[in-house]
């Protein structure tokens, strides 16, 4: 993939050749993310963060990687704030927002919105998820993370990952799915509901590509013998109404009880949050929270080396972040020390 000047809207844009360039990217950013460095190579330069339905990590990474990169950050984050509430269509809003704009990220509840966005922008655009479809740049965090976790370098050749949870509606598992599939000899373990099980066409598609898939809806029997377990929480918000979510909430559950008794020791733990913490659902619970294999926060910080990369290479400056580097003054990492709980 040509990376200068592109719209990023699906994983099936990339070859494995494209993820390594980018992965090699993201790990030059590590000392801006950082703050020991900074890095103004997109002094001036303005990213349009469109999103259109609910987000924390994606909206603030998104506009935190652009930051680091010396960039500054317009946001709409209701679609009741924008003029789409009074009936604007998308090539409107795309065509006035790009003209504000150096590159766009957008987050839409409907499948093939932002595509639709980006054919009427002028500047580049970034999928940040639209409804169930795609998740592009969580699926690359997503792998990046596995990577490092399991300590590959390189392509990640007969890895073993279950897949728990609403795998119907989670775009997050059906781009992850897509990405892995560029790999060899990748088991799948599908964990779901029958009703919410991953969509046939993903499930063939990895099938054709040579890797191994089982689906099942027993917890226990999809855990065993997995580098990885992925999982994710009842995408409530897809369904017809609450009712119907709650016919599914906690079914999955994953405690350090369940984790002892049947994953691998050092199976690495990942959801790509938020994880529904409420009594009647807690798909992972607290107690795993300091376990060393649990990745969900070293996840979010690689989304915003992902999403820096992803920045640079776009708008074509990836060479030249460090011409553009300054010391910090103010903080490093380094001087950071955190308190232990009994000092606090």
């Amino acid at each position: 993939m040509h990376f200068t000047g592109a719209h990023i809207l699906s994983i099936s844009q990339f070859d494995s050749n494209d993820v390594e360039r980018l992965f090699k990217v993201a790990d030059a950013m590590e000392p801006y993310a950082r703050r020991e460095k900074r890095t103004r190579v997109l002094d001036g330069a303005i990213l349009g963060n469109l999103f259109f339905e609910p987000s924390t990590r994606t909206r603030v990474s998104f506009g935190c990687a652009f930051n680091l990169l010396g960039g500054h950050v317009r946001e709409t984050s209701d679609i009741k704030a924008s003029a789409i509430s009074k009936g604007e269509s998308l090539y409107d809003t795309a065509r006035v927002i790009s003209g504000y704009s150096d590159i766009v990220a957008m987050r839409h509840p409907t499948a093939g919105s932002v595509e639709e966005f980006a054919r009427a922008s002028r500047v580049p655009v970034v999928n940040a998820g639209d409804g169930p479809s795609e998740h592009p740049s969580q699926a690359l965090l997503d792998l990046y993370t596995i990577r490092k976790e399991l300590n590959i370098r390189g392509p990640v050749a007969g890895l073993r990952i279950a897949m728990v949870g609403d795998l119907k509606h989670g775009r997050t598992v059906h781009s992850l799915s897509k990405l892995l599939s560029l790999y060899r000899d990748i088991h799948f373990t599908l964990v779901s509901p029958r009703a919410l099980a991953m969509p046939g066409d993903i499930v063939e598609h990895l099938r054709r590509a040579g890797h191994s898939v089982v689906e099942t809806d027993n917890m226990e029997e999809g855990l065993h013998n997995n580098d990885t377990v992925y999982l994710t929480r009842i995408q409530e918000e897809r369904f017809q109404s609450q009712q119907e979510a709650d016919l599914y909430r906690g079914k999955f559950r994953l405690n350090q009880a369940i984790y002892t008794q049947h994953c691998k020791p050092n199976t690495v733990i990942m959801h790509p949050l938020p994880r529904d913490s409420r009594a009647e659902a807690n798909e992972l619970d607290n107690d795993m929270n300091e376990h060393p294999s649990l990745a969900i926060f070293r996840q979010t910080d690689n989304g915003v080396l992902i999403r820096m990369a992803l920045f640079a290479l776009v708008l074509g400056v990836a060479d030249a972040v460090d011409k553009h580097a300054e010391e910090v003054g103010w903080y490093t990492a380094k001087r950071f020390r955190r308190v232990p709980s009994a000092e606090v």
